[in-house]
């Protein structure tokens, strides 16, 4: 395992340079300076501001800011751009001070205050592949703006750039057409130039980190307030990019109205170290432990989902004096490499560990897609975008596969005789993820706890299913007594 722990966060990336700044330096030093503190004093850093963007670090001719919203990054930078072309009007061309953009929006690493990441990295990269006076994304950037800006971004394909092993999706979007966009209504300025969450008060989450007894650095959320609720860590989480998903949003919002709501990412996930070695069941088990005693909690109610069924259940069990009730959804007690598999099943998984490590990282969401398929089949085109999104931006190729195995390799299916908290134990009927028998059993083998078939084949419920109201109405009443 590796001893550095690092802190993560979800951003959007913008990078932007000088086209030609040394050619303008050679012809003309002090002139070209005194444009470019203009432009930023008079555009940019107003600009930026007005975004809520944060400058990150300068150069001589470019810069590096980062933005809690794609949306904002994309208003900034076509906000720039757009005004450049008045700002020259009149400048000879061996004078004019052009810009190139690069946006990008994924993982981000923070050492005091800098950044650093491929989140980052691919921001500078398609700034070098930008045309002059224009604005270039990424497939990831322009899958979140595409339905909330009037910008019609051209598709340039999948890309090689340097340094990062997979090809980039681009999109760009040209000078010409930036140059005949209508004059916009002048966004609310932040204060001071300090960057600022766009989530309403009533969702706002507040994110901190804690250390495992072996030293993995967890992040966890608190959101909501009253009688506290635990999520257990489950695999492909992102504390910050869920907060904002269709996949995900919903239920937070939900369940945080009347309660406090405290989810983290499990290790190898999202704001979590990532590349930790030892990932385990019984340190998936021991990472609950920790969280529960950071966030200061006694008593409390735990929801596990998925595969944090199983280690909800082990802690329940450990702890029975602190888990005051136990719900459970789309779980199972024995993981897939420990059941009764036939020769195709087996083939199967192994099909899918050899995806994993090689195109679960890649930007064409091709084979991830296989794994979106399978959590949501009945998502829209919207939901499936962002899912494909979110396991990329929420573990690596290689943390993908550890947690595939681990979760593999579970079997509590001693330990359900002996919870004693009062449990609800809810399955999707038709689902292809995780068997209905295995929700079944798992139900069967916990005394007295209550089983409720949901009608639904998406392995998580989504916001405009039939089945979501049912779900919580169960959740609110089971909790409730």
């Amino acid at each position: 395992m590796k001893s550095t722990t690092v802190q993560r966060r979800l951003a959007a990336i913008l990078a932007a340079d000088v086209v030609g700044y040394s050619r303008l330096m050679s012809i003309d030093e002090m002139g070209t300076l005194t444009a470019l503190k203009s432009h930023r004093r008079e555009l940019i850093d107003p600009a930026i501001a007005a975004h809520h963007g944060r400058i990150v670090k300068t150069t001589g001719d470019g810069a590096l800011v980062e933005f809690g919203s794609v949306v904002d990054a994309v208003g900034c930078a076509v906000a720039i751009q757009r005004a450049m072309v008045s700002r020259n009007e009149g400048v000879g061309d061996d004078k004019r001070i052009v810009f190139r953009i690069g946006i990008n929006v994924g993982d981000i690493i923070i050492d005091g205050d800098d950044i650093f990441g491929d989140g980052v990295n691919i921001a500078a990269r398609l700034e070098t592949l930008c045309e002059p006076g224009g604005v270039c994304i990424s497939r990831a950037a322009n899958d979140q703006i595409r339905d909330k800006l009037s910008l019609a971004f051209a598709d340039l394909g999948e890309q090689l750039v340097k340094n990062i092993a997979r090809a980039v999706g681009v999109f760009g979007l040209a000078p010409k057409d930036i140059a005949a966009l209508p004059e916009p209504e002048p966004p609310v300025p932040a204060p001071e130039n300090i960057w600022q969450p766009q989530s309403t008060a009533r969702y706002e989450q507040e994110v901190q980190f804690c250390i495992t007894p072996d030293g993995v650095q967890l992040a966890y959320a608190r959101m909501g307030s009253g009688t506290p609720l635990v999520k257990t860590g489950n695999w492909m989480t992102h504390l910050e990019f869920d907060f904002e998903s269709p996949i995900w949003r919903h239920l937070y919002r939900e369940l945080s109205r009347d309660r406090t709501l405290i989810r983290y990412d499990a290790r190898g996930n999202g704001l979590s170290d990532r590349e930790v070695d030892d990932v385990s069941f019984e340190t998936f088990v021991s990472d609950l432990e920790t969280v529960v005693d950071a966030a200061g909690l006694e008593r409390f109610a735990l929801l596990g989902i998925s595969q944090g069924c199983a280690v909800s259940v082990a802690y329940a069990v450990r702890h029975p004096e602190r888990v005051t009730h136990l719900v459970l959804f789309g779980g199972y007690a024995v993981g897939w490499s420990k059941r009764n598999q036939s020769a195709a099943e087996h083939e199967q998984m192994a099909a899918m560990l050899t995806l994993m490590r090689l195109g679960w990282g890649q930007e064409n969401a091709t084979f991830r897609q296989l794994f979106t398929s399978q959590f949501i089949p009945g998502g829209t085109k919207e939901q499936a975008d962002w899912f494909n999104e979110l396991q990329r931006i929420s573990t690596s190729p290689e943390d993908a596969v550890r947690n595939f195995i681990a979760n593999g390799d579970v079997d509590v299916g001693a330990l359900l005789g002996q919870v004693t908290a009062p449990t609800l134990v809810m399955h999707a009927r038709d689902e292809a993820r995780v068997p209905f028998d295995q929700g079944r059993r798992l139900a069967a083998g916990i005394p007295g706890a209550r089983f409720v078939s949901l009608a639904s084949r998406n392995h998580l419920i989504l916001e405009d299913e039939p089945a979501f109201p049912r779900f919580l109405q169960e959740i609110r009443a089971f909790l409730a007594t």
